[in-house]
C-alpha cells in the first residue's frame, strides 16, 4: 500500500503545478506585453499561494514528497524568471541577479555532498522562508515602481526595502545550510526536505 506522502494529486499539489504554469505567463506580460499590471497579479497570486499551498497541506495532512519537491521549486524559478525579466526590462541592475544567481549556484555544489550521505537537500529554515518571502513580495513591488508619480516612488522603496532584506536573508540561509550539511557527518539535522 502506498504511503499518504507518495500522493500525486492533492490540493497543494495542484496549487503548486498551477504556481509553475505562471511563470511562462509572467515572463511573456512582462518582456512581451510590457503588461506590467497584470504581471504584477501574476507575481502577487504565485506569492499568495506560495503561502496558501503550505497551509492547506499541513491544515488537511496533505504532505507529500513530491510536494517538498515542488513548492520551492516553484519559487525558484519565480525568483529567477523575475529577476532576470526585471533585468532585461532594466528595472533592476543586473549584479542583483548575479548575486542571487551565486548562491545558488553555491548552494547547487552541496548536491554530490548530500548524495553521497543519501539525501536530495537539506531542511527548509526559517531564515530560508523569510528570504523567499521578502524576495517573492519585493519584486511586485519593484514591478510597480515603473509607475509614474507618488505609486512610482513608494512602490520603489517598499520592494528595494523587501529585496534588499531578502538578499541578505538568502545568502544567510545559504550559509546556514553549507553549515547543516557539514553537520552531517557528526549527525542528522533531521528529516531532510528541499533547500529555499
Amino acid at each position: 500500500m502506498n504511503s499518504p506522502r507518495d500522493r500525486i494529486w492533492t490540493i497543494p499539489n495542484v496549487m503548486s503545478f498551477a504556481r509553475l504554469l505562471g511563470v511562462p505567463v509572467f515572463l511573456w506580460l512582462l518582456l512581451v506585453e510590457h503588461a506590467d499590471g497584470w504581471a504584477f497579479v501574476v507575481l502577487v497570486l504565485a506569492g499568495i499561494s506560495d503561502w496558501l499551498d503550505g497551509a492547506v497541506a499541513r491544515a488537511t495532512g496533505q504532505m507529500s514528497r513530491l510536494g517538498e519537491l515542488l513548492d520551492p521549486l516553484a519559487d525558484r524559478l519565480y525568483i529567477a524568471a523575475t529577476v532576470i525579466g526585471l533585468a532585461i526590462r532594466g528595472i533592476i541592475p543586473w549584479w542583483l541577479v548575479v548575486v542571487l544567481a551565486a548562491r545558488d549556484l553555491m548552494l547547487l555544489c552541496l548536491l554530490p555532498y548530500l548524495r553521497r550521505r543519501g539525501l536530495v537537500a537539506l531542511r527548509v529554515t526559517l531564515v530560508g522562508k523569510a528570504a523567499t518571502f521578502c524576495l517573492l513580495w519585493g519584486f511586485p513591488f519593484l514591478l510597480l515602481s515603473t509607475s509614474t508619480g507618488s505609486l512610482g516612488t513608494w512602490t520603489a522603496a517598499l520592494g528595494w526595502a523587501f529585496a534588499t532584506w531578502g538578499v541578505g536573508l538568502y545568502w544567510w540561509a545559504g550559509i546556514s545550510y553549507i553549515s547543516i550539511a557539514r553537520s552531517l557527518d557528526s549527525g542528522s539535522p533531521g528529516r531532510p526536505a528541499p533547500v529555499r
